[in-house]
């Protein structure tokens, strides 16, 4: 089928609701018969979103690196090891993304990617730049570097005005 444009957009800030947002996209987009694939980086397996999206048909859901240092107890060789196993997991995706000739990607939580050091800028700018001119794609996470902002076409920013953490732990069904 495919979208023409397709444009790049992404859900930044430090608001709740930058994967919620990428989330309701795919079920639209699902919705009118478009393929989707939905790349969730170092989110855990098991959420509610998830459970959902696998059920529709025309949706992908892939976990090509679920682990990260910061959200879990990795000793230091664990760590290191989760580092360099990255530019594997991200050559797969890529390669996925080529094959399956999506309409929409999903791209959640890549700018942690980035940031955390997992995925140096310049290759997922080089993914921006020779990506299917008739796919969505969609970049999720914080922060959002300059130049991969030029390369997008929409930026919504999710901003905090008020969060209830840490005072009350993510709560099953609303965020997660």
């Amino acid at each position: 089928m495919g979208i023409k444009p397709g444009l790049v957009q992404v859900y930044t800030g430090d608001g709740k609701g930058k994967t919620t947002a990428a989330c309701g996209l795919a079920l639209r987009a699902a919705a009118h018969g478009l393929r989707v694939g939905f790349f969730r980086f170092f989110k855990p397996a098991r959420t509610g979103e998830v459970t959902v999206l696998k059920k529709i048909r025309n949706i992908k859901v892939y976990h090509p690196f679920p682990g990260h240092p910061a959200f879990g107890k990795y000793s230091k060789i664990q760590s290191d090891a989760l580092y360099r196993s990255f530019p594997k997991a991200w050559e797969k995706v890529q390669q996925i993304i080529k094959k399956e000739k999506f309409d929409l990607v999903v791209l959640d939580e890549i700018l942690i990617a980035l940031r955390d050091g997992f995925l140096p800028e310049e290759k997922l700018i080089l993914f921006l730049e020779n990506k299917d001119e008739n796919c969505e794609l969609v970049l999720t996470g914080r922060p959002l570097p300059p130049e991969i902002a030029e390369k997008a076409q929409l930026i919504s920013e999710i901003k905090a005005l008020k969060h209830p953490f840490p005072g009350i732990k993510a709560r099953k069904g609303i965020e997660f």
